[in-house]
């Protein structure tokens, strides 16, 4: 058992209470005890009453992330097995296809500060907190028993812990195998689109498996039609309009690399002579295409967090204004935008005002085709949210009349 115990001050751990998943450093009255940071922790009401157990950083300003809300609960091998086979459990009932999908999604997982990707036959592990990082090796063990069982054989496990956010823990970044080395580009198929994937030097895990269904949703607007996909990463979205039977796909990205592996995707996909892929900042593109009096039936906005704090959230306005404005102005009329955020800092509400504005100053009308967030691989757990951070909006654009 733990020989921490951390104790909140009179009105601390509010979100924690409502089902949240951390204590903040400013929350917390005192830390007794002898431990290490990474240990598991008790945590205390200020009044003694035992909330749960979690394990303790104190470099870090999320200074316990809680595991069980169970005082007794063992933090132990079969613990972590017991919360690895439910995730497994999980994805298997809410996914159409486990082909590809998420596997551990951290605190919505009840596993925090951990993400597990499941590419093919490959896991692609991202560790962001000190004390889940010393069960990484159990947890990939873990899955691959589970997965074995039912006839899926991984052949080997890749670690992406070089996010910035593990310095905030103290943490040094970290990549490469866990276990046996392997061929790190893998080929994944995800609504009949086949993709090369690099897990070592691709961004974040090396694919977006947030969007899946988001990208199949797009489908039915594309047979026959014009579609301009932006901030493509490695064509996932032209791919699925391509496949779709698009007349034309141009997708664009500021990243050489990204765009070098999108024409090799759309190769992959007998898709060349239709899906095409050009290197070029995507703010600098849109008044271009503009200016060139291009039109296109569906444009696709797919861009990268423009915040990842709140202090630069008003910028990030700023920029989803911008290239939202832009894109409906590139939409013929009665055609179709896509447009997203990813990033939860970038709220329901203030995403939803933004295009509001977007499309006022413009005078275009939007009429809301649907609404939509990340795959349910990608589960948000209430009182949890960071976990609810992808916002995906289809609109037919109209003008005004």
């Amino acid at each position: 058992m733990e020989n921490g115990i951390v104790t909140l001050k009179k009105g601390g751990g509010r979100t924690l209470k409502c089902g949240g998943p951390w204590v903040y450093d400013n929350e917390v009255e005192s830390v007794a005890g002898n431990f290490s940071d990474g240990d598991i922790v008790l945590v205390h009401d200020f009044d003694g009453y035992p909330l749960g157990r979690g394990f303790v950083n104190r470099k870090s300003k999320l200074l316990v992330r809680m595991m069980t809300r169970n005082k007794d609960q063992e933090v132990d091998e079969a613990f972590i097995r017991m919360r690895v086979r439910e995730a497994w459990e999980y994805r298997k009932q809410v996914m159409d296809d486990i082909g590809s999908c998420r596997v551990i999604f951290g605190e919505a997982d009840f596993l925090p500060g951990i993400v597990v990707d499941k590419l093919s036959d490959v896991l692609v592990v991202q560790s962001l907190a000190l004390g889940i990082d010393r069960f990484k090796f159990l947890i990939v063990e873990a899955l691959k028993e589970l997965m074995a069982e039912d006839g899926i054989l991984i052949r080997g496990a890749y670690e992406r812990s070089d996010a910035k956010v593990r310095e905030q823990e103290g943490m040094e970044r970290t990549k490469g195998f866990l276990g046996e080395p392997f061929e790190t580009r893998v080929e994944i198929k995800e609504n009949g689109v086949r993709y090369l994937v690099d897990v070592a030097e691709g961004q974040k895990t090396g694919f977006f498996l947030d969007q899946k269904y988001n990208r199949r949703a797009i489908q039915r607007f594309c047979p026959g039609r014009e579609v301009l996909d932006c901030f493509t990463h490695t064509g996932s979205f032209a791919l699925n309009a391509g496949l779709a039977g698009a007349a034309h796909v141009l997708g664009v990205d500021a990243s050489a690399g990204g765009v070098a592996l999108a024409r090799e995707n759309a190769a992959l996909n007998g898709l060349s002579g239709r899906v095409e892929f050009e290197c070029a900042d995507v703010f600098e593109l849109l008044p271009r295409l503009e200016q060139e009096g291009k039109k296109f039936d569906l444009v696709i906005l797919d861009p990268p967090a423009f915040t990842k704090s709140r202090n630069s959230v008003k910028n990030a306005v700023k920029g989803y204004r911008e290239i939202n404005l832009r894109a409906m102005k590139l939409v013929k009329d009665g055609g179709y935008l896509a447009t997203c955020s990813c990033s939860h800092f970038m709220d329901y509400e203030l995403f939803t005002k933004t295009i509001g504005q977007a499309a006022r100053n413009v005078h275009k009308r939007l009429r809301q085709v649907e609404y939509r967030t990340q795959a349910p691989d990608h589960p948000i757990l209430w009182a949890a949210e960071e976990s609810y951070y992808l916002k995906f909006y289809i609109f037919q654009v109209c003008e005004e009349r």
